[in-house]
């Protein structure tokens, strides 16, 4: 019996899983608000409160980076020990992994249904593979070709430093360089940096919000959702969303050609988090492939190189079972 979880800093999920119906057939599957809970100890308590079982391991990917078995989440004020998780748990294997390094366990078992292409190009099966998935925050994983095997390799490549690419975005980084210290990809290529995108276009570009989504902002806590979802109603015309949108897209395309680079991913690169299934329609007006292939001397590289989109909602859970009945 195996015990599961993908810690984010929206949901938190976990499953339980057994060795005999495998990691595509959860026994149990909660999901939790994360911001409802002072840590992610009280979540698992829940939880185990609402289960009689007995588990032989547990394995957990979460959204930051692992120093000394320990993992503070990004966009979350919680800390996971591995110490504290097998005192609660009562058992000695215990694994954390980087959540997106739990989604590169996943990969090579998604189904076709679970995958939309946005860039056949050409399948490189020895090829390296790159992920890049924006949620809540921004995530990055290269995957390498291990005998017959991928094997994940976690980054933090989303904090690197943010490179224009025209005089918009240039605007865009000298207005957020007066709030925060370092301007990172994922300031600007994530569900916070959708809101960061707008609230610059409002201000500086003195793009009109209208009355109808000022009400609507105000009744929320989060307005990435609703940006979102104005941006992407052909009815409603908004061009302060649509331009949002659009330039998160550039971004976006941009930086997945600079990851698809760096670890020369001619094996494919992939879109993971929770913001690309819900933006196909968009995705598909060419924005971000054309940022994404707009590499100088190395465009005939980047135009090959198959392009995809994940659609399955509990990819990191499910690497993160699979690994579990491997370790």
């Amino acid at each position: 019996m195996l015990l599961a979880g993908d810690i984010g800093g929206t949901k938190t999920k976990i499953g339980v899983y057994s060795s005999d119906k495998g990691a595509k057939a959860p026994l149990i599957e909660k999901t939790f608000t994360s911001a409802q809970y002072p840590n992610f100890e009280l979540v698992l308590q829940e939880f185990l409160q609402s289960v009689d079982i007995k588990f032989e391991r547990a394995v957990f990917g979460v959204a930051g980076p692992l120093m000394d078995d320990k993992v503070s989440i990004t966009n979350l004020p919680w800390e996971i020990d591995k110490k504290q998780l097998k005192n609660i748990l009562q058992i000695p294997s215990v694994k954390l992994l980087n959540d997106l390094e739990a989604l590169g366990y996943a990969l090579p078992s998604l189904d076709p249904t679970d995958i939309f292409t946005l860039n056949q190009g050409k399948i490189d099966s020895e090829g390296n593979i790159a992920v890049i998935a924006p949620g809540t925050g921004l995530g990055e994983v290269f995957l390498t070709k291990n005998g017959n095997q991928y094997k994940p390799n976690a980054t933090e490549g989303s904090h690197v430093d943010f490179a224009p690419t025209n005089s918009l975005q240039i605007r865009l980084l000298q207005h957020l360089l007066g709030h925060f210290g370092h301007v990172s990809y994922e300031k600007v290529c994530s569900g916070l940096g959708i809101q960061n995108i707008y609230a610059f276009l409002k201000k500086c570009e003195q793009i009109e919000e209208p009355e109808w989504l000022t009400i609507q902002l105000s009744k929320v806590d989060d307005p990435t959702p609703t940006i979102i979802n104005a941006a992407i109603n052909d009815k409603q015309n908004c061009k302060i969303c649509i331009t949002t949108l659009n330039l998160f897209l550039s971004i976006l395309g941009a930086e997945a050609g600079n990851l698809a680079l760096k670890v020369k991913a001619t094996g494919g690169v992939y879109l993971g988090g929770g913001i690309p299934p819900r933006i196909i329609s968009v995705l598909k007006n060419g924005k971000f492939m054309e940022a994404f292939k707009q590499k100088g001397s190395m465009t005939y590289l980047v135009e090959r190189i198959p392009v995809h989109v994940i659609l399955n909602p509990n990819a990191v859970l499910l690497g993160a079972a699979l690994y579990g009945f491997k370790f």
